[in-house]
């Protein structure tokens, strides 16, 4: 891994890009695209002890054999409200569990969903020397093999073949012994956590209310933030985490089932937030996925939850509408102003962060030497970026000659001052009319 992160000073080893944002006092690189969230669960079914990818439009066309669910099914409640906004998630099972089985075949996953699987074998009706071996989820039939042996049987999405098993016609045989394992522990997630570091996102989704859990992920991004670089947000529920990189989720749901505990609002806000484009807000946006959301707040505990640093949900007509879309950075300094709390702010220093960085890493590092021309060529990319997030309204007009690449302490090294001023939508009217 290349390094990266934040500096103090110029003494950094291992070749990389090192970013650091801080407050003015008082005061070809490409435009990556937005809409990944990283995502642990807890499921019936699913790829075990590997992240896998799932997109917006496989979630939609593929949900059964991923999930082991139709799209429309009520245990996919969660990811319905996700994948509203988000593209591109990165799941990991947490639980383990044992895979189904029958005399025939296993289920290809572990997870209680695949006692939902049996088998059917048939006489072929045009060779009498062959079975037809049907697979059934459920009433539906998702795989069917002409063979003569169980050897000649392969994978499908759903059971692999005991290739051993003897062949017999059946008019349906169950898989049995399917389970989800024991109760997910800290460990579990800590997993999750090591195999999501090499991955790209926008926000990680911490499904979770125990506080030693959400502590974890508070860790892992500050860690990740400020000592490898990586600039991502994370979703918490009710954790005063004080952190630019944290956001804190305020309001539970009130259908509370077994499957959707009272935080199931990260599924909606993390897809929402990861997609959110770098010249938006999300203040005054409506919730429109599948949960009913208590908004049971005064105006003096709404005005107290934005001073708390709590994203919060709040009614309005009928609708349950963002408060503020904040993060949970309540202490400011002269480095780190109040524009920190502000998600919109995150989300363009973010962008700009990675974006640089993926740059100097492909373009840069290693084969442009450290001369006046090669630091006047980063320059030149670096401006033409900045214009593409002027154009887009993400950061305000600025002057090209405040953008300074010069060589660094170490005949390797270059430093970057790069003085932008994210652009906010508006959130507070004041206005005076006057009466002649």
């Amino acid at each position: 891994m290349l390094g990266g992160g934040t500096f103090t000073s110029q003494n950094k080893v291992l070749p990389g890009a090192y970013i650091n944002f801080v407050s003015a006092a008082s005061a070809s690189a490409s435009l990556s695209d937005r809409g990944f969230v990283a995502f642990p669960l807890i499921l019936d079914w699913g790829t075990d002890g590997e992240v896998f990818t799932v997109t917006q439009e496989d979630f939609q066309k593929n949900s059964l054999k991923l999930f082991g669910y139709p799209y429309t099914n009520g245990k996919l409640k969660g990811l319905r409200d996700l994948f509203k906004y988000a593209q591109t998630c990165y799941f990991y099972k947490l639980n383990g569990g044992t895979e189904a089985k029958n005399d025939f075949v296993k289920a290809k996953h572990k997870g209680v969903r695949g006692n939902d699987l049996k088998t059917v074998i048939a006489v072929n009706a045009d060779d009498a020397d062959k079975f037809d071996v049907s697979t059934y989820l459920d009433a539906v039939l998702v795989d069917v093999q002409t063979v003569a042996k169980a050897d000649e049987l392969v994978s499908n999405d759903y059971v692999e073949p005991i290739k051993t098993a003897t062949l017999a016609v059946t008019a349906g045989t169950p898989l049995i012994g399917g389970t989800n394992g024991d109760a997910v522990t800290g460990m579990d997630y800590q997993s999750f956590l090591t195999k999501i570091e090499s991955y790209s996102f926008n926000i990680l989704a911490c499904p979770s209310d125990s506080a030693a859990v959400i502590s974890l992920f508070v860790a892992f991004t500050k860690r990740m933030r400020e000592d490898v670089g990586v600039k991502f947000q994370t979703l918490v529920y009710r954790t005063a985490a004080n952190h630019e990189g944290v956001i804190n989720l305020k309001n539970a749901v009130t259908d509370v089932t077994e499957d959707f505990p009272a935080h199931s609002l990260v599924y909606w806000l993390a897809g929402r937030e990861a997609s959110c484009a770098v010249n938006a807000d999300l203040t005054n946006k409506a919730y429109d996925g599948e949960f009913t959301i208590d908004t049971n707040y005064s105006q003096l505990a709404l005005s107290a939850g934005i001073t708390a640093g709590e994203l919060m949900f709040h009614k309005v007509g009928d609708s349950a509408r963002i408060l503020n879309d904040i993060n949970s950075l309540t202490t400011f300094t002269e480095d780190k102003s109040s524009d920190f709390s502000s998600n919109q702010v995150m989300r363009v220093l973010d962008q700009v962060g990675n974006d640089i960085a993926a740059l100097f890493c492909v373009k840069y590092l290693g084969n442009i030497q450290n001369n006046k021309a090669g630091r006047m060529s980063l320059w030149n990319d670096i401006i033409s970026y900045l214009n593409v997030l002027v154009t887009l309204g993400a950061i305000e007009e600025y002057d090209a000659a405040d953008i300074i690449v010069a060589a660094g302490n170490a005949k390797d090294s270059v430093v970057v001052d790069c003085p932008i001023t994210p652009v906010s939508a508006m959130k507070k009217l004041y206005m005076i009319i006057t009466v002649n």
